[in-house]
């Protein structure tokens, strides 16, 4: 289905799909349980990127970089609110990161603005996330 959705927009790229022992070490390095959708995605291809060349979706590797990376910089404790909550899981091109809500757990996608740290609801799920950023130009396509 995904490998699908990607080949409708042109441009897009998928890859190869991630072997389940990456998504193991996801789960086991973030403490969290990617959503099922997110996880199917992984499994038929590891990241999607738009007609620009911008990761919508990453790879399992670069998903388990990032949020560590911010859950542990000292320096982001003290300017945002926790990240713990949260799986970023693509970016758009601009700074902003897209993610789910894992705790609670659910399979709408947010937008984490980086200049202000809001965190906005922008689809109901990963396949209307992913047709809005595979179909819409420009890096702030989620934007009223």
């Amino acid at each position: 289905m995904w490998l699908e959705i990607a080949g409708e927009h042109d441009g897009a790229e998928a890859r190869p799909p991630a072997p389940p022992a990456r998504l193991d070490r996801l789960e086991a390095a973030l403490g969290q349980y990617p959503p099922k959708p997110l996880r199917d995605l992984l499994l038929e291809t590891d990241g999607v990127s738009d007609g620009h060349g911008t990761c919508v979706v990453w790879g399992v590797d670069q998903i388990v970089e990032v949020n560590l990376a911010f859950r542990s910089a000292a320096s982001f404790r003290s300017l945002y609110m926790p990240f713990e909550p949260l799986m970023f899981f693509g970016e758009s091109g601009g700074g902003d990161q897209f993610a789910f809500v894992r705790s609670p757990a659910r399979d709408d996608v947010f937008v984490w603005d980086h200049e202000t740290d809001s965190r906005l609801w922008i689809a109901p799920g990963l396949e209307s996330f992913l047709r809005s950023a595979l179909t819409h130009a420009g890096e702030d396509w989620y934007r009223p």
